[in-house]
């Protein structure tokens, strides 16, 4: 062993060192996710070397609150999420599964803000310049404000940075970044930790935006330490399948904006197009006249969605039926119909039981409760629902009905895609004001909605 260096076993889930090896994490519970790794050994700092006088405290009425001015990507559904623009000097981590777009994005990124003569670099670890260049060529045209760089290196990236002193700066992907300094491999714990560390202190020192790729790994949480999303300021996912046309951005943590909110985006031949009403996108091609069908709103941040959620209930030729949920929770989904055989007496436990929430898009506000209890009862009863109809509302054990937040916002979403009626909790009736346009039918349990749907 190399003098002055150390093992150190480090979980690739969590980031928790340890000394030995263990089986299992003590800090996410994780089995067999240790992986042995040379760290070096780092001599304490010498005492006395910050002086007390040094130190200022300040009171809270002191400090001076500075408006940043933000960037705009010109793309209106990524500054949804970013919450109104790029901040200089943050740092933002873009993950997803591969192939779903992440590059195409930021690629994108990149020929809006060159278009606004902001200097953009663009460094790449996976692909080559030609490659960039047949890309860069399927989006559109780029003005020279952008440079192109491939190197793994960070140690001359950071040199590079300092001597071009761009505005902007993206890395695909952190996990081929290595620093000579460390002597495990890209992509290890010990590498990803401390390139992202190099790159926040320039992102803060020099104030410039950074936009890191991380890939996921199998379970959809980034490869790599978990400590990677704790130390930069906003973590974008990008969701959806890769073979589907749609995708969707979602914040996981922003310090400088909401998380509620998403952005959705169509796949193309010249990139990603925005998809300025979601609601319509999902609803289209819906089937006419079909039982277990029905036209549910859920609330992402400010944004209203209105989603079909499909239900399919048949006898089951087994002892024990099966139940699948693709979209929303499926413990919730046996939750709801538990409820239906309590609280109504309906027999579900001798029927499988499919629900889906058409275009794969995933859902788990509890708003959507009253669309899956309607759309189980519709295909039980095979009672088909009116197509312009449209339900929100929580379920309770006991079968009530109860409120949900932005009450308005939904009915008035509902009524701008053509819909004329609107089940919903008459707790959320008493606090709603007249909307003409749109028939409101109050419920205080899900027998009452039940009835009014026969």
């Amino acid at each position: 062993m190399a003098k002055g260096k150390t093992t150190v076993f480090f979980c690739q889930s969590c980031g928790y060192e340890s000394a030995k090896w263990m089986g299992q994490c003590p800090g996410c519970k994780e089995w067999n996710t240790f992986v042995e790794e040379m760290v070096e050994k780092k001599s304490a700092h010498k005492a006395g070397a910050v002086r007390k006088s040094d130190l200022q405290v300040l009171p809270l009425s002191k400090i001076e609150m500075t408006k940043e001015d933000r960037m705009s990507t010109q793309i209106k559904e990524l500054d949804r999420v970013l919450g109104g623009g790029i901040v200089p000097g943050s740092m933002v981590l873009v993950g997803g599964d591969p192939g779903i777009g992440k590059s195409t994005l930021l690629l994108q990124v990149c020929k809006h803000l060159s278009e606004q003569q902001i200097k953009v670099l663009y460094i790449s670890g996976e692909e080559s310049l030609q490659q960039i260049k047949i890309r860069a060529e399927r989006i559109g045209t780029f003005r020279d404000s952008l440079s192109l760089l491939c190197e793994t290196n960070l140690d001359l990236i950071e040199e590079v940075i300092q001597r071009e002193k761009p505005q902007v700066v993206v890395i695909d992907s952190i996990q081929t970044m290595y620093r000579e300094a460390v002597s495990s491999s890209p992509g290890s714990v010990s590498q990803v930790r401390e390139s992202t560390g190099t790159l926040m202190q320039i992102a803060k020192g020099m104030n410039i935006s950074i936009f890191i790729v991380g890939h996921v790994t199998k379970e959809g949480v980034v490869a790599g330490p978990r400590v990677l999303e704790h130390m930069v300021d906003t973590v974008l996912y990008f969701e959806g399948d890769r073979h589907a046309a749609y995708r969707i951005l979602r914040g996981v943590k922003n310090r400088f904006g909401s998380t509620n909110e998403i952005g959705v985006f169509e796949m193309r031949e010249d990139g990603l197009s925005e998809v300025e009403n979601p609601s319509e996108f999902m609803l289209n091609g819906r089937p006419q006249g079909a039982s277990g069908s029905v036209v549910a709103c859920s609330m992402e941040g400010t944004r209203p969605i209105l989603l079909e959620i499909q239900a399919l209930v048949c006898r089951s030729n087994f002892g024990m039926p099966r139940r699948t949920a693709a979209g929303t929770d499926y413990n919730r989904v046996n939750l709801l119909m538990a409820v239906l055989e309590k609280r109504l007496g309906i027999r579900m436990g001798e029927c499988d039981a499919y629900i889906n929430i058409a275009g794969g898009i995933k859902m788990n506000e509890p708003a959507i409760d009253l669309g899956i209890v309607l759309a189980l009862i519709s295909s039980y009863k095979e009672i088909p629902i009116d197509e312009h109809t449209i339900c929100f509302g929580e379920v309770g054990l006991s079968g009530e009905v109860r409120a949900v937040n932005m009450a308005e916002q939904r009915v008035l979403e509902a009524r701008k895609l053509g819909f004329d009626t609107c089940i919903l909790p008459q707790a959320c009736m008493d606090t709603l004001k007249k909307i003409d346009g749109i028939r409101l039918v109050g419920v205080r349990n899900v027998k009452e909605a039940i009835d009014f749907i026969k």
